[in-house]
């Protein structure tokens, strides 16, 4: 198995992709290519002892956070994201990690790999903490509109990965909505919800609301990337302001500052079940291959837990799960299955 690496990817790249790189090396010996400006690459890797089990790749061009999707995945043919996701696509790897433009990694796959059989459309699932561990939530940024049966394979999607990532044998599903009765909710939820009860396939529980998230009331939540998105950077913002506000109250008071040495390991504990960098990256589901997408502002330690997700996703045979699933869906719960096998392809990219 080897992992490919956007080396260039990310707000702090090459020097925290390429830590994160070494300190996974340190503890694996699965081959990692570096993909991107080899001088940069060179640099950082050289405040490091030489590390067998990685290589370089490379590529003269960056996709910038700022920049079109489309059009610089279009016109930028040497860039480390596309350039990465070739070898991928040439079986030269086996997956691919990217903390870079998350719109131009789904780009990338789709136009490079491709989806999966019978897939509408591909889906990021982040896991997101809770009272209980963690939950799924998906879509959370790679489809601002959805319809109904979009969200059902969501939430097919999005159960494997909880299986695979929280070791949860039968996840509960729930419908993310403004209110637990069937008919509360906008036109889609209150459409998708006949689809996700007809489903044997998945442990549906009903609607939740946003703040049944944070308790753990479901292991999976369902919903379009618009409202996803939304959820999961409210979350990051209110933890930071939490932690924030509590390190303010303490310095504040000279007793609280004495208390804090009581509760720091409580905090510490705290801190470490909020922090994104443990899980490191979110999936891309639905596409003919392994590819995770990292916090654009990942450090080392965020980009070695991806790749550690990477390998795990790409030696669990993710893709085989999510594909034998969805074609056991039964017809009036695939209302375009038959026109998506007319088609070559639907236009994803514009």
């Amino acid at each position: 198995m080897k992992i490919v690496i956007d080396a260039m990817g990310g707000d702090y790249a090459p020097a925290k992709i390429v830590e994160g790189a070494v300190l996974f090396a340190e503890t694996d010996n699965t081959p990692l290519i570096l993909v991107g400006q080899k001088e940069k690459i060179e640099l950082e890797l050289k405040k490091y002892p030489q590390q067998t089990s990685i290589s370089m790749h490379h590529a003269s061009e960056i996709i910038e956070m700022e920049e079109s999707p489309s059009k610089a995945s279009r016109n930028k043919k040497d860039s480390s994201l596309v350039v990465a996701t070739q070898l991928l696509h040439r079986k030269e790897a086996d997956a691919l990690v990217s903390a870079g433009n998350s719109g131009a990694v789904m780009t990338c796959a789709l136009r490079y790999l491709g989806r999966l059989p019978g897939i509408y459309r591909p889906t990021i699932a982040t896991a997101i903490p809770t009272l209980n561990g963690h939950c799924i939530v998906a879509d959370v940024g790679a489809n601002a509109d959805c319809k109904p049966e979009y969200l059902l394979q969501f939430a097919i999607m999005a159960k494997i990965a909880a299986q695979n990532i929280l070791n949860i044998s039968n996840p509960r599903v729930g419908l993310l909505s403004i209110g637990e009765e069937k008919e509360k909710g906008n036109h889609l939820t209150k459409h998708a919800a006949p689809f996700l009860e007809a489903c044997k396939e998945i442990n549906f529980i009903g609607n939740v609301e946003g703040r049944d998230i944070p308790k753990g009331k479901a292991d999976v939540i369902v919903c379009d990337g618009f409202v996803g998105n939304v959820v999961l950077k409210t979350m990051e913002g209110t933890a930071d302001a939490i932690t924030k506000m509590i390190r303010q109250e303490i310095m504040a008071s000279s007793l609280a500052k004495f208390g804090y040495l009581f509760i720091k390991p409580a905090l510490k504990k705290f801190k470490i079940k909020m922090d994104y960098t443990e899980y490191g990256g979110a999936p891309l589901l639905g596409i003919n291959g392994t590819c995770i997408i990292s916090h654009g502002k990942s450090t080392g330690k965020a980009i070695k837990n991806a790749i550690k997700v990477a390998k795990r996703f790409a030696s669990g045979k993710v893709n085989e799960e999510i594909t034998a699933e969805i074609m056991r869906l039964p017809s009036h719960l695939t209302p375009y299955s038959e026109i998506l096998s007319r088609e070559k392809s639907i236009p994803l990219i514009q």
